[in-house]
């Protein structure tokens, strides 16, 4: 398993205007597994909606409310993942990230973090982020909402 240390903690950054490349797969793995998804691998998957979401960035003013759809990340882990687990970091393509801990997504209820396919019914686009880290519980300060989705690391 990593070392705490190997965590890099979220930075600050300017938004950027376009996306790191126009793959949009990501890796999701663990200490024994490793999945390359993709966002119609994510289709397949039970999907939720929520309403009220704001796209918190570093750089600008929050913006929404929004509907955003997709996987519920803890329902996407508990798919894919045979094994106990503690933390999950979701990293961005550039190197933004956020870590949340399998007991807080556990008690988010009916406002779960999402891996967001859409905005307000509608795809989202691959400038928008197309697999987008939306936190409901954050309102104002950018640390955890993670656009262009590279990796999922379950620790």
């Amino acid at each position: 398993m990593d070392e705490p240390s190997a965590w890099t903690p979220p930075h600050s950054h300017e938004p950027n205007p376009a996306p790191p490349s126009d793959d949009a797969s990501f890796v999701l793995s663990s200490d024994t597994q490793s999945y390359r998804l993709t966002p119609e691998d994510l289709r397949q998957l039970p999907q939720q909606t929520i309403a009220d979401c704001l796209i918190v960035s570093t750089g600008h003013p929050s913006s929404g409310p929004f509907v955003f759809g997709g996987v519920a990340l803890l329902s996407l882990i508990d798919h894919y993942v045979n094994l106990a687990w503690v933390e999950v970091d979701v990293k961005s393509e550039d190197g933004f990230g956020a870590r949340l801990t399998a007991e807080e997504l556990r008690q988010a209820g009916d406002r779960p973090a999402l891996l967001a396919l859409t905005i307000d019914g509608r795809p989202l686009t691959r400038a928008e982020g197309l697999v987008r880290l939306i936190v409901p519980s954050e309102t104002d300060d950018a640390l955890r909402q993670v656009k262009w989705v590279g990796e999922i690391r379950i620790r």
